[in-house]
């Protein structure tokens, strides 16, 4: 039994020995590097062989190496040590995709699909691989020539900087690049620097931040050490001051701020402040807000701070003399203030003008001939004007009927009743010859009728129409110039018993219509959402009139004084009717007799442009206005020159001349005063301003004409 038992132990742990030998086999396979004048190409082919690796060679690798090792080397072992050898004689490996490496020089290297590698696989050795590095304190492009020198440039390694991303790009051997990695986010840090935020009591901390920076701005020693110049920021929602640096920069900027936070010595809190441009009723409505919002910023900061102040605001305005009283705190009475001027300022003008250019022309001919004898046979056509059936019929209405006598009854009980000359009716006539456009010559001859048409028109229209309007920025305009059309909307006639019958009728504009807001964006350029409608009546029609409009509507972008083209409408038409008897009127020649023919043409050419003119100050308003202004009276004075056809004595209005002394700057008019009274005018000046020099030639001519009267009288 114990012979037994111990032969079963000694076989299960033989067994167990076994697995053990096995196991470690299948896991683990070690290797003997020891290669004494090996060529490279047969030491990589061995290294391959072993570690189960399809491996390409560059042809231009060379060389015997000389490697011996004492110790058994693992597989990731034997691959470092692989890596390593090729790295010592100038050569590095490649890892594709598809589980193939391949072995080229190192110079060659930067530019293969080498690995790009991150945090969670950097990568080991002689690995090649490339790491992109973010900074977030550091400009790449003063970091990387730094890099440059601690990495083989003149093997497989590089450094580029990214500038727009701020970022590295970092390619090598993986422990150089790893090495480089934690230097770069070793030197991306920034320095000793806190932020720390000082509440404010009395002053106010725009006030406080101008003071700071107009300090520091002064100094020498921001130039010379920038670490010791603080950051400082203006808070105005808690009326705080941010200060961002290094904490003895800190201290000093804190221990300043909190010996300028100290109360006024003036405790006056109401200020009268004059508007100049803005109208005092609105500009309430907007400062209550804004005024609310600071009063409860304030209350909740003195909550935390524990302070009681009273923090009132109240804004009146006084609409006599434009002003606005207000009442609050001094820092509050500061801010409100701020807002005031950037509010009342001369808002710019724009000068919206629309040309408006349509040129349409027609041309219409016709010619037909329709014919009807008595027994009923004939023709008739519709397409040119009346057809030889209307005028037939207007023609036999308007025979006289003679005297006829009219009996009923027979026998004795017979009744006679004479009627007299009748007058014939010429109503369907006139409404026949009504249609005739140009020529129509009837012929009769016997029972046999004919009647010919004739006609060819033309027709040009030349429109042109500038409609202009001046409004303030970000303010909307309208402009009409035309008529009122009433157009019947509505009737209720007498019948049923109604004894109220009426009729609704609306007006409708027509004419040029312009509406347009103008809103100017920074430097000259101008948004203009327009809306532009020329309409007109076409013509009455069996049930109300017709009208012709076309309407504009868009919004643009266009610099002052730019002219845009908004739209435009080029349409040409043509339009040709015949008609006629078949066969007959395809007879040539002849054929005219059984045919009827009609064509137009018509071309309608309409553009629409605009034009704005951004109007900043008075001088350039002056300017246009006094343009417009002898525009006109340019064109009455040529009219009082022709005079008024059979009118010889009446005289044509004129506008009178345009005072520009009134418009001058005082300056000029003190200038031109000078020169009146004989103390002259800079000849320098007069040369450098043509406005100057046109202005005083015109009154030294003036000047001549007052001492040729004088010396008259």
């Amino acid at each position: 039994m114990n012979n037994k038992g111990l032969r079963h132990k000694i076989f299960a742990g033989m067994l167990a020995g076994a697995a053990m030998l096995a196991s470690h086999g299948a896991w683990s396979e070690q290797y003997a590097a020891n290669f004494k004048g090996t060529d490279i190409q047969e030491f990589i082919n061995i290294v391959g062989k072993n570690l189960n690796k399809t491996i390409i060679v560059d042809p231009t690798v060379r060389g015997k190496i000389n490697v011996r090792s004492y110790d058994l080397l693992s597989d990731e072992q034997y691959y470092q040590f692989f890596l390593n050898v090729l790295q010592v004689y100038g050569y590095a490996v490649v890892e594709m995709e598809n589980q193939v490496i391949k072995v080229i020089k190192d110079k060659d290297a930067k530019t293969a699909a080498i690995r790009v590698a991150d945090d969670s696989s950097p990568g080991l050795g002689d690995e090649m691989v490339t790491r992109i590095v973010a900074l977030y304190n550091t400009e790449a492009k003063q970091l990387a020539p730094l890099l440059r020198q601690l990495n083989d440039n003149a093997g497989g390694g590089n450094v580029v900087n990214y500038d727009p991303s701020n970022v590295l790009m970092i390619s090598g051997r993986a422990a150089v690049v790893n090495k480089l990695v934690d230097i770069v986010r070793r030197v991306d840090k920034q320095g000793d620097t806190a932020v720390q935020v000082v509440s404010l009591e009395f002053a106010s901390a725009g006030e406080i931040v101008r003071i700071i920076d107009t300090l520091y701005r002064s100094s020498a020693n921001q130039a010379q050490l920038p670490g010791q110049a603080p950051k400082v920021v203006a808070d105005e929602r808690i009326n705080a001051v941010v200060v961002s640096g290094d904490e003895k920069s800190r201290q000093r900027v804190v221990e300043l701020i909190k010996r300028l936070d100290a109360e006024q010595a003036n405790t006056g809190n109401t200020k009268v402040r004059y508007l100049r441009y803005a109208k005092a009723e609105d500009l309430v409505e907007v400062l209550t807000g804004f005024a609310q919002n600071l009063q409860g910023d304030k209350d909740g900061a003195q909550q935390q701070g524990g302070s009681k102040r009273r923090n009132e605001i109240n804004i009146m305005a006084h609409p006599d003399t434009n002003a606005l009283v207000i009442s609050a705190e001094p820092d509050q009475l500061r801010t409100i203030e701020n807002v005031i001027s950037q509010l009342d300022i001369r808002r710019a003008q724009v000068l919206v003008e629309a040309i408006i250019v349509e040129v349409s022309e027609g041309d219409d001919v016709g010619f037909g001939i329709q014919w009807a004898t008595e027994a009923g046979g004939g023709t008739q056509f519709n397409n040119l004007g009346p057809t030889i059936g209307e005028i037939g019929a207007g023609v036999w209405n308007a025979r006289d009927q003679k005297a006829s006598q009219t009996c009923s009854g027979a026998g004795d009980n017979q009744t006679c009743t004479d009627n007299p000359d009748t007058p014939g009716d010429i109503t369907l006539l006139a409404q026949a010859l009504g249609k005739v456009n140009g020529m129509a010559w009837g012929v009769a001859m016997g029972d046999f009728g004919a009647l010919i048409q004739a006609v060819s028109s033309d027709t040009n229209s030349n429109v042109l129409a500038t409609p202009s309007i001046t409004t303030l920025d970000n303010q909307e305009a309208s402009f009409i110039v035309g008529d009122e059309v009433p157009i019947l909307t509505g009737s209720q006639n007498s019948s049923n018993g109604n004894s109220n019958p009426f009729q609704t009728v609306e007006r409708k504009e027509v004419g040029v219509k312009l509406k347009v807001v103008p809103q100017i964006n920074e430097g000259s350029s101008v948004k203009l959402t327009i809306e532009q409608e020329v309409s007109g009546i076409n013509g009455k029609t069996g049930v109300d009139v017709t009208f012709a409009t076309r309407r504009l509507t868009t919004t643009v972008m266009a610099d002052s004084g730019q002219i845009v083209v908004l739209g435009g409408l080029i349409n040409e038409e043509v339009q040709e009717s015949v008609q006629k008897v078949p066969f007959l009127g395809d007879i040539p020649v002849i054929g005219h007799l059984f045919k009827s023919s009609s064509s137009g043409k018509k071309k309608k050419n309409l553009m629409i442009f605009i034009k704005p003119t951004i109007i900043r100050d008075g001088i350039t308003m002056e300017g246009i206005a006094g343009r417009k202004y002898n525009y006109f009276r340019a064109l009455q004075l040529n009219q009082q020159e022709r005079g008024i056809n059979l009118m010889p004595n009446s005289q044509v209005p004129v506008l009178e001349e345009w005072d520009q002394e009134a418009y001058l700057p005082d300056e000029v008019n003190e200038v031109l005063e000078r020169y009146k009274n004989g103390d002259g005018l800079d000849t320098k000046m007069r040369q450098t301003d043509p406005a100057l020099k046109s202005i005083s030639d015109r009154k030294q001519t003036d000047v001549k004409v007052d001492d040729s009267e004088n010396a008259d009288d």
